[in-house]
């Protein structure tokens, strides 16, 4: 048996397909879905989705929303996300560094929304640059 994945971006349609296996970016942690999953209805944080179909593990960074099992079907509804494959490597290294160092200055401040803004901007970089196969 197999799970019917879809994930669903505003702008467009990621992921419509089966898949053997599906691990989510949950905001409690990492959550594995097999077929015969009872129903679940998560929350997503900002992390690298991997969907296993055909034997391949294909990496989606997924910038937070909301994923509901129900009945061998996963539907996965996000702000905005980005298949593996279709990440510059080098780009993404880049943009990674530079979040992370934003992210460590910000941790001198008092700015609360600076901190917030910056902890977002590098859990972003980091997922898509996992997703993209770097190592973050």
């Amino acid at each position: 048996m197999t799970l019917t994945v879809r994930v669903v971006a505003p702008d467009k349609t990621i992921w419509d397909a089966e898949a053997e296996e599906v691990i989510l970016p949950s905001t409690t942690g990492q959550l594995g879905i097999l077929t015969g999953h009872a129903p679940l209805l998560t929350a997503l944080d900002i992390g690298v989705m991997r969907v296993r179909a055909d034997k391949n593990w294909v990496p989606i960074a997924l910038l937070g929303g909301f994923a509901e099992v129900e009945d061998n079907e996963v539907t996965v509804l996000v702000n905005a996300a980005e298949r593996g494959e279709t990440i510059d490597k080098a780009t993404a290294q880049t943009a990674f560094n530079e979040a992370e160092t934003k992210y460590n200055q910000s941790l001198q401040s008092d700015d609360r929304s600076a901190r917030i803004q910056a902890t977002q901007a590098y859990k972003r970089a980091r997922a898509r640059l996992q997703a993209a196969g770097g190592v973050a």
